[in-house]
């Protein structure tokens, strides 16, 4: 049972220092052994506008960011005015009271004004009511003020010792001032005595390259799937990891499969409007038989849409990208530790089979945070080339000519890197034979073009063994199933908590492998289930028309989420009640916190 369950939200405009607390709260929380998961609601300008930051922990692994907040602070009047009416009884506001006056509030809520004029006399600068409040949140949970002491002196010694003992001083002010003034929660801050990792999907998934033995990195910077690009430049000369920023989408993708193609491991990351610009050179890489990895963050579209918004909109063209059939494998990560695991088996797998990975991800997996046992990063993974001649030194004699596309029963010809001796061989994105000889205009072989159209397909009869089939998560009697696929998994497992609460029991089923899809085992799955509801961030259903597509199975319900922001608990609770009540058969829900 948790003995802590705490939520805090920061709120103000872009340049008023949001991240700062939020990281020195998050560090402090993992130092504990608590677990945490950070979502910050920001827009794409560099000062003004409104940003929220809501970080939530407690003792047992947290799966979403959760309905209610236990403490406000509000940076200016806006972040006040947006978010007082939303706290409950219990909770807790800390402000400056020299530039912010708080509204009507709640019965049972907690007003912690504070002064920086009185507290912070002759300090210039907008971020002093930052470290007062911080200092004030840290004495409000008992956390011993050397901590954060501790902590300041890192962040702030590399601009010498003036700046340490400035930012010291006000800390222990505001630290001081909250333990005469305002009245504590009525727990301290555990500590489990386990050291947890903290950081987000996007350094996860560059982890996971560097895991997989990734030899190049190329990108152009796009929000959400920056991180990516962000992490391996920062350790590029370290892992020796050649990266590149590219100009243009279409010049990331074909670099990459230029690496891929000389025989190192080569991934990229964008997302949906650069995916877009890939699609025709991932059919390439499929045509040629190149292996290669290409993680697509999703935001809000179309277009340029909401550049820092969280959607679920482009399972359709990923899907679609490129035309005609070709194999591919397309995985969406469910949770932290899979935006790290997938990448090394995403690799194994399509190193084998000789075809192009997508990795679906989302803003809120991949800029969201989360903390993550340590254990679970495990770098010697073991790495599977595939069928790759020569890459052990063994060079076995060619009689009559290399083969590159030799027909098999499984679809995989053994592959031959450039340069290897006795292996030359036409590598081109038109129609070919088991030679690479071009057979699309000149001389089109229908028997041929037929016969080596289905060697490529059949690999795809191959990958779906080697991945896991889905399984349901909860009781097996339960009354609803709740379908989600991707970053979703967190919010509909803490749903379902609130419900049995409610005194329906419901288990989810979340889908990670999305192509191939394990078609017959969740058609058997959803067939048994009293009722199904899909839960998903897009407006159309897309995984709902998916699922239907393949399996021939309609849903019970959908709860669908578009405006830009995740799901919250209560939203998916409202929506299954919603929905079993048989008041509507979509749900769609206002996005605002549950007071």
């Amino acid at each position: 049972m948790k003995s802590i369950d705490l939520a805090i939200g920061i709120g103000g405009a872009a340049g008023q220092g949001i991240a700062t607390p939020g990281d020195i709260l998050a560090r402090i929380f993992v130092r504990r052994g608590l677990h945490v998961n950070a979502y910050n609601a920001y827009q794409s300008i560099i000062r003004g506008g409104h940003i929220f930051l809501t970080l939530r922990t407690s003792d047992e692994p947290v799966l979403s960011h959760g309905d209610t907040l236990d403490v406000l602070m509000p940076l200016n009047q806006d972040s006040m005015n947006r978010h007082l009416k939303l706290m409950r009884a219990g909770s807790t506001v800390l402000f400056n009271s020299d530039t912010i006056t708080p509204g009507a509030v709640a019965d049972g809520v907690q007003l912690c004004p504070f002064s920086v004029k009185a507290l912070a006399p002759g300090i210039k600068g907008d971020l002093v009511q930052n470290t007062i409040a911080l200092a004030a949140i840290l004495r409000l949970i008992k956390v011993d003020f050397a901590i954060l002491q501790e902590i300041l002196t890192l962040q702030f010694k590399r601009k010498g010792a003036a700046a340490v003992a400035e930012n010291v001083g006000v800390a222990r002010a505001g630290y001081d001032y909250a333990e005469t003034h305002f009245t504590a929660f009525p727990f301290s801050l555990p500590d489990t005595g386990k050291r947890l990792a903290f950081f987000e999907g996007n350094q996860a998934l560059a982890m996971g390259g560097a895991a997989a033995g990734v030899r190049f990195y190329c990108a152009y910077p796009m929000s959400p799937a920056s991180g990516v690009l962000h992490w391996m430049a920062r350790h590029a000369r370290q892992l020796d990891i050649m990266v590149r920023q590219v100009e243009d989408e279409i010049g990331v993708i074909n670099m990459a499969i230029g690496a891929a193609h000389a025989g190192c491991r080569a991934m990229c990351a964008t997302s949906g409007g650069g995916f877009a610009l890939m699609t025709e050179a991932l059919g390439a890489a499929a045509m040629m038989e190149i292996p290669v990895v290409c993680i697509n963050v999703q935001r809000a579209g179309p277009a340029t849409g909401v550049p820092t918004k969280t959607e679920q909109g482009d399972l359709w063209q990923v899907l679609g990208a490129g035309q005609g059939d070709y194999p591919r494998i397309i995985v969406a990560p469910t949770n932290m530790a899979d935006c790290f695991k997938i990448v090394p088996r995403l690799f194994n797998l399509v190193d084998k089979f000789q075809c192009p990975g997508i990795i679906l991800s989302d803003l809120l997996l991949s800029e969201g945070r989360s903390s993550i046992d340590p254990a679970e990063l495990d770098f010697n993974v073991p790495i599977e080339r595939g069928d790759v001649i020569g890459l052990n030194g063994d060079l076995p004699a060619v009689n009559g000519g290399f083969q590159r596309y030799r027909i098999t029963e499984s679809g995989i010809s053994p592959r031959a890197l450039p340069g290897t001796p006795g292996h030359m061989h036409v590598v081109a994105t038109d129609e070919h034979d088991e030679d690479g000889v071009l057979i699309s205009d000149e001389f089109t072989d229908p028997v041929k073009r037929r016969a080596i159209h289905e060697k490529r397909m059949r690999k795809m009869d191959g990958i779906l063994p080697l991945l896991d089939a889905p399984v349901v998560h909860g009781a097996a009697d339960a009354g609803v199933t709740l379908v989600g696929w991707g970053s979703t998994e967190g919010v509909i497992r803490e749903a379902i908590q609130q419900l049995a609460g409610a005194g329906v029991v419901a288990n989810n089923l979340q889908i990670k492998w999305l192509v191939p899809l394990h078609a017959d085992a969740i058609a058997s799955i959803l067939s048994a289930a009293p009722k199904w509801i899909i839960v998903e961030n897009n407006y159309s259903g897309q995984f709902a028309r998916y699922l239907r597509a393949e399996t021939g199975l309609a849903a019970d319900g959908h709860i669908r989420k578009y405006d830009g922001e995740p799901f919250m608990p209560h939203h998916i609770v409202d929506g299954v009640q919603a929905i079993l009540s048989g008041a509507v058969k979509q749900y769609v829900p206002v996005h605002e916190i549950r007071v």
